[in-house]
């Protein structure tokens, strides 16, 4: 064989790894997204309050480690269902309580929810259709997180309602940008774990949700 057909060969290997990688990847998210609907209405119908929704996203958070360190193995998948269903079960009071606040509660999930997908589709579409390197993001998502985060901690003691719509939109940009550069190493041979692909994009879907349904409340729910 000649070393232009080896080079052809590579990179026919190449391209079908990298497709098994995304297809696997988008239907284990979208599995797990599913359970964690499954979760997270569970919770809702047995009225958790928010105090055990704070300790379930606790396990979640802890689960995600024991995802990463699994993701070799079949362990992996059962760390990253186990991780998604505690997730969404941390959702669920989250979610009756803005049912539950504001008049118009239900209309914010059902917008939150479908402005969450609207994000992530067009994104994750757009990356995946142009095969453009987003590798560039990284560098500025890390540090614009620093920033949010010490924004977080500092709009505790502070409790200014349009600084915590700012760290909102920040947040949901920051997570946007994260969809971009995630998309982008899994077509572009970064991540060739479909199982840390997977967490790290549903990780971004989730907080988009959550500080979009905040951002939505803030600006047009109704008490």
């Amino acid at each position: 064989m000649s070393e232009v057909e080896l080079n052809i060969s590579r990179s026919q290997e190449a391209a079908l790894s990298t497709n098994k990688v995304v297809r696997n990847t988008y239907m284990l998210l979208s599995m797990t997204l599913f359970f964690s609907a499954i979760t997270a209405v569970t919770t809702m119908v047995m009225q958790v309050g928010q105090g055990t929704g704070f300790m379930l996203l606790i396990g979640g958070f802890g689960m995600s480690f024991v995802v990463r360190a699994t993701a070799n193995s079949s362990k992996g998948l059962i760390a990253v269902f186990a991780f998604a269903g505690l997730m969404g079960a941390a959702l669920g009071p989250t979610i009756s309580m803005y049912i539950a606040a504001y008049a118009n509660g239900s209309a914010l999930v059902a917008q939150a929810l479908g402005g969450t997908a609207l994000i992530f589709l067009s994104l994750s579409g757009y990356a995946l259709t142009t095969g453009k390197n987003f590798n560039f993001l990284g560098g500025f998502i890390f540090t614009g997180m620093m920033v949010v985060l010490v924004a977080m901690i500092a709009n505790i003691f502070l409790q200014i309602p349009a600084f915590s719509l700012a760290i909102s939109s920040a947040v949901i940009l920051l997570m946007s940008g994260f969809i971009l550069f995630d998309t982008s190493r899994i077509i572009n041979g970064g991540e060739r774990n479909y199982i840390l692909a997977t967490i790290s994009l549903y990780l971004s879907i989730f907080n988009i949700f959550i500080h979009l349904l905040h951002l939505l409340s803030m600006l047009t729910g109704r008490r």
